[in-house]
């Protein structure tokens, strides 16, 4: 019995993908618009899904959502930028000297399970519910992505590229800066971007939380609490969330694809 050559599966090109993506929102908002008008869920508490994205392009041209949503922007990318400036290093420290990674270790693991929403009253009394309230608390939820994705991307450079870099007479930070960094550059772009979805729902919960100020949290948390509550505008808040979270994440994918193409073609993926 002769065996049979399978051919290797094509990756779909990026504009099947996007269609695919497409009619499964498609699909989605046709499922809510559905529910909706059939009353088999309630108008009042899921409205139709036109109704929502009419309501959303209205925001735009809303000079007071526009402000909400500039303050959230402005505290998810100043914590998401600090969050990386302190973890790049110190996943490099870690990743690079077992002692330093030994004695921290604990501390470290201590402080990754503690869900950031808890924090949110005791930095709320500490520092204030201001723009610094929520820049900390992105900072603080986004550090791990970025840190521990630093550290798995130091474990997989190549030690013959290091020992190389070595018999030429280049010391740890000169492999350090020339090898490792490089070799580990895609994973910590991953990180950033894993950590850009958290920061992203870091900032309106804890505008939410809050209840006061600017942001689009704030914009939802007074819809909610409106009689009766405005579940168009609350869903229209969450619509743009949710929109921002996709264009950011979109943007990361492409740059690492671009940036990055030999670890894709590495990976047997297609850029």
């Amino acid at each position: 019995m002769s065996a049979q050559t399978l051919s290797p599966v094509r990756p779909a090109s990026p504009a099947t993908r996007w269609s695919r993506r497409a009619a499964g929102a498609l699909a989605f908002a046709a499922l809510i618009e559905l529910l909706s008008r059939t009353g088999l869920a309630d108008p009042e508490f899921l409205p139709p899904a036109s109704e929502i994205v009419v309501r959303a392009v209205t925001l735009l041209a809303d000079s007071a959502f526009q402000a909400h949503a500039l303050t959230s922007a402005l505290a998810w990318a100043i914590g998401l930028c600090l969050a990386a400036v302190l973890a790049v290093p110190l996943g490099l420290l870690l990743g690079s000297v077992p002692i330093i990674d030994a004695a921290t270790r604990s501390v470290v693991e201590f402080l990754r399970p503690i869900p950031s929403v808890a924090l949110i009253p005791l930095v709320a009394l500490v520092i204030g519910t201001g723009l610094q309230h929520r820049v900390a608390l992105v900072v603080y939820a986004s550090l791990w992505p970025i840190l521990y994705n630093t550290m798995y991307g130091l474990r997989g450079v190549d030690p013959l590229a290091k020992e190389s870099l070595r018999s030429y007479g280049f010391g740890p930070l000169s492999v350090l800066l020339r090898v490792s960094l490089p070799s580990s550059a895609p994973f910590i772009l991953t990180g950033v971007r894993l950590a850009a979805g958290v920061a992203l729902i870091l900032t309106v919960s804890t505008e939410i939380v809050a209840g006061r100020g600017e942001g689009i949290g704030v914009f939802i948390f007074f819809a909610g609490i409106a009689v009766p509550a405005r579940m168009t505008d609350i869903l229209a808040g969450v619509f743009w969330v949710g929109l921002f979270g996709v264009a950011v994440n979109a943007l990361l994918v492409w740059v690492e694809r671009r940036a990055f193409r030999w670890h894709h073609e590495q990976l047997g993926e297609r850029a």
